[in-house]
Formats: C-alpha cells, sequence, structure tokens
C-alpha cells in the first residue's frame, strides 16, 4: 500500500516513510473517513470517505480540469466569460500589489 500511496503523492517510496504513511492513515481515520479492521493491520473506507472522494473525483474532472483550460491555457478562447473574468481579478491584483508597493 505504501508504494501505491506513494505513486499518487508523486513519491518514490524510498521517499515516503512508514510513519508518515501511519501519521497519514491516522488522520483520515479520525476524520472519519476510513475506518480500521478489526483485529488487523487493515483499513476500509467508510460511506462517508466513500462519498466525500467520489465528490471530489468527479469535481475535478467534471468542473475543475475542463475549466482551469480556459483559464491557464496559452490561447483560450476569447469570448470565454470565465477567462474574461480571471483576467480582471488578475488585474486587480497587480493593482493592489503596486498600491501596497508588495512584490508580484
Amino acid at each position: 500500500m505504501r508504494a501505491l500511496l506513494a505513486q499518487v503523492l508523486g513519491l518514490d517510496p524510498a521517499q515516503y516513510p512508514i510513519g508518515r504513511m501511519t501519521y497519514d492513515l491516522r488522520r483520515l481515520r479520525l476524520h472519519g473517513l476510513l475506518e480500521r479492521i478489526p483485529h488487523s493491520h487493515r483499513y476500509q473506507t467508510t460511506a462517508a470517505g466513500l462519498k466525500i472522494a467520489l465528490f471530489f473525483s468527479r469535481t475535478y474532472a467534471r468542473l475543475l480540469r475542463p475549466k482551469l483550460v480556459e483559464i491557464l491555457c496559452q490561447s483560450p478562447p476569447l469570448d470565454s466569460s470565465l477567462r474574461v473574468a480571471f483576467d480582471r481579478l488578475q488585474t486587480e491584483i497587480d493593482r493592489c500589489c503596486e498600491e501596497q508597493k508588495l512584490a508580484a
């Protein structure tokens, strides 16, 4: 399991120590996303954990990934209302930083 988690986190399995994995599993268990199977070293996803995982994976696939393309793409569609709003926000942030004499 440690090798799979390391891969998901983009780490070499040697860089993901057992102590960190134990800590991560404990945090997930305390938040109610996982539960330990009694008398074993195994965990299973709770009903709430599964719902949350499905929510985040679907939100990423259906909303975040397609909309980020509009914002971050070098040649976005010019008629994208999201791109226009993002450009306006970026301009306003830059203006505020100049007023406060902050480095961008």
